[in-house]
């Protein structure tokens, strides 16, 4: 079928990953697309299809996209169509290949790079605009990423094909995936190819993690391949699915002037550097594709503090003290769990309340209270390092709650919004912004933790700013700025006590992205701490976050069965161990089982540290009533390319044999950690485990023949 006339200006080869820039004739613009290379020889630009401005924009001025679009979308506006191609260079060194696109416009140059580093699954794509008219131009959309041509296999439309994958999450819900054909979405295209089909989708505010994750997934099912992305980004997104003809687009970027209230002025020169974007093509399924998108987080990880090599478990007394922590349950707490092998014990929030009335409003002071530690502080984080641990503690310093002095003293210090200051369910929000805030905060928070000797900080977030604060040009651009000053602070606390370890918590999940990631050690996966769901949500994270960062909850009782405790303890393989509850009240049997799994978790932890997983079982559960069974097999890569590490839970669910198929190569059991009833057999490529009752669990591992 012939189509509209465009033709290849380039095509990459990056790790398994076809790069294609297609220019349009006679408009000169600009599309890429991005295929698996095993799919190269089938590739085509036959058909009912335009390429896609690789950089979408719209500045005051100009024209909104055409199609009946305004309101629905701001893709394809008349300022992406005025971009006209001018060069394209190719940078190589030892480690990196960067190919950087240069559009131009009357008013702005836009500069597009794609970067990827050698031996990695992924590319990052970034994309800045400058100024290069000469007066002030108002920006009201820019993405940091466009793949247009989806999916370039065979000249004719195919929606048919097309599923899109989205990870929705909520509070003590992270994660759970939802799929949707291209037809349930309504993209195939109209008999005429007129008017604009679009998904829009994002969040707002200063919860990034909160209805969706800054991630998607184009999948051609037919062909069996996948195309992700991934924003690193900790405020208002968005990511849309975009189609006028037979291929769809896929973009995300900062949440546009409709969805987002973002307005930026760029003043003659200015630059504006869009979010990072991370990009992965691949044959197979979503787990595949997030595999290879998640990779890209390693990167930050170079300089993680030498304590977080090697996994180490942490034990915090939330689920113990319920946010009444004391110098005296404290004390308790640290000689119940000396000796068992955990490395962090974590006073958690509470520690600077009175001990009448709640924690939750009195933050934003942080001066310990003499009623919870008459002996000061000091002595009891001393105690914990003398019982062979690092203390940590639990703060919120971004928000000030409305019962602490602070709230009341510092007005002048928080973000306003219609001229009052802006307020969460009692809380307010520091303008991070703002010289006199970090030096108040340098004096409460980094003071705190040196002077007590801290060496490790739990950050919690609970509030959202939502569209965001009073500014010079918009709520959206102010709340851009407050964000990235935030995360300065992270960086300033790591700069200021070398080697703390710093954990990411906002009401547990809701700043698991790439770039908060990025400035922390770990991050608490979720706020469910007993909860039967934990397994699946912690399995869900895997495909947005490293399960190395991804810190689960294993809360005991003295009242559990050892089932109970076993299937708590397992939770806790599928990233980041950390234990709590009533230790001091466990018997001496359940200590047994207790060690147990820490010893055995040490022995898993190569492979939880680097590896790949799949995910076997129901996906589709209510949380509140699971059914069936899930299995998690992750193979091990790098220096655990030895190793597979097999989670498997059984729900309500009348089988008691589940299966899960192995990677290929010949195995051997090296251990397993389950109930004693629990039996395991290995036949070639496949693993059965056989239980004996509903919510049981077992960890499996095993080495590579060679």
């Amino acid at each position: 079928m012939k189509g509209p006339s465009k033709s290849i200006l380039s095509t990459f080869n990056f790790g398994g990953q076809t790069v294609c820039y297609i220019l349009n004739h006679p408009s000169e613009t600009v599309g890429m697309t991005v295929f698996p290379t095993a799919l190269q020889d089938r590739f085509t630009l036959d058909g009912r299809w335009m390429a896609d401005s690789l950089v979408q924009l719209k500045l005051i001025g100009d024209g909104y996209a055409a199609s009946y679009s305004q309101g629905l979308v701001m893709h394809g506006s008349e300022s992406t169509f005025q971009l006209r191609y001018i060069r394209q260079t190719v940078e190589e060194s030892e480690e990196e290949t960067t190919v950087q696109t240069v559009l131009q416009s009357p008013r702005i140059t836009a500069v597009h790079a794609l970067r990827f580093r050698k031996g990695t699954p992924y590319l990052t794509v970034q994309t800045c605009l400058e100024n290069t008219s000469g007066t002030e131009q108002k920006l009201e959309y820019v993405t940091s990423f466009n793949v247009c041509g989806l999916s370039p296999i065979g000249e004719e439309e195919r929606m048919a094909d097309l599923n899109f994958y989205r990870l929705t999450s909520r509070w003590s819900g992270e994660g759970k995936l939802l799929k949707q054909s291209m037809l349930d979405l309504h993209m195939e295209p109209s008999w005429s190819r007129h008017g604009a089909n679009a998904l829009r989708y994002g969040q707002i505010g200063s919860m990034p993690v909160r209805g969706f994750f800054p991630w998607g997934v184009v999948e051609d099912e037919k062909e069996g391949w996948c195309l992700g992305a991934q924003l690193y980004y900790p405020g208002s997104w968005q990511m849309e699915v975009y189609n006028k003809d037979d291929r769809i687009a896929f973009a995300g970027g900062l949440a546009d002037r409709e969805f987002g209230h973002f307005l930026k002025t760029l003043h003659p020169g200015e630059v504006l550097t869009a979010p990072k974007a991370v990009l992965a093509a691949a044959m197979g399924g979503v787990d595949e594709v997030s595999w290879c998108m998640t990779q890209a987080q390693e990167e930050a990880l170079k300089d993680l503090p030498e304590t977080e090599k090697d996994l180490p478990v942490i034990f915090n007394e939330y689920c113990t003290t319920w946010g009444e922590p004391t110098e005296e349950n404290l004390r308790r707490v640290t000689e119940a769990v000396r000796g068992h092998g955990f490395r962090y014990l974590v006073i958690d929030a509470g520690w600077y309340a009175p001990k009448t009335g709640p924690w939750y409003n009195r933050q934003g002071d942080w001066v310990p209270s003499s009623d919870r530690f008459p002996s000061g502080l000091k002595k009891t984080a001393q105690a914990i390092r003398d019982a062979g641990m690092i203390p940590g503690l639990w703060m919120e310093f971004e928000l000030a709650g409305h019962e602490s002095e602070a709230y009341h003293d510092k007005e002048e210090l928080f973000l306003r919004r219609d001229g009052l200051p802006l307020e969460d369910g009692g809380n307010r929000f520091w303008d991070m912004k703002k010289p006199e805030t970090v030096q108040y905060l340098d004096e409460r928070v980094i003071g705190t933790l040196r002077d007590n000797g801290f060496g490790y900080l739990k950050v919690d977030y609970n509030g959202n700013y939502g569209i965001g604060p009073d500014g010079e040009e918009s709520f959206g651009e102010e709340l851009r700025k407050s964000v990235l000053a935030s995360q300065d602070y992270f960086r300033r606390i790591r700069e200021k006590i070398p080697g703390i370890v710093i954990e990411n918590c906002a009401s547990g999940g809701h700043r698991l992205e790439p770039s908060m990631m990025g400035v922390c050690s770990m991050a608490s996966f979720s706020d469910a701490h007993e909860c039967v769901e934990i397994p699946v949500i912690a399995a869900n994270v895997h495909r947005a976050i490293l399960p190395r960062q991804s810190q689960i909850w294993a809360v005991l009782h003295a009242s559990d069965s050892d089932r109970r405790l076993y299937y708590s303890m397992v939770n806790g393989f599928l990233g980041r161990l950390c234990v709590s509850g009533d230790v001091y009240d466990l018997s001496k049997h359940q200590w047994e089982l207790l060690d147990q799994g820490i010893a055995f978790y040490r022995l898993c932890a190569p492979v939880i540290r680097s590896g790949r997983s799949m995910r076997y079982g129901r996906e589709d559960q209510d949380y509140n009533h699971l059914k069936g069974w899930q299995g998690v097999v992750r193979e091990g890569v790098g220096d655990a390319g030895d190793l597979c590490m097999a989670v498997v839970h059984r729900f309500a669910c009348e089988e008691n044999t589940f299966s899960v198929p192995l990677p290929c190569g010949s195995w051997e059991i090296v251990g397993s950690y389950g109930e004693k009833e629990t039996q395991v057999h290995l036949d070639h490529q496949m693993l059965s485990v056989c239980t004996e009752g509903d919510f049981s669990a077992a960890v499996i591992l095993l080495r590579r023949l060679k």
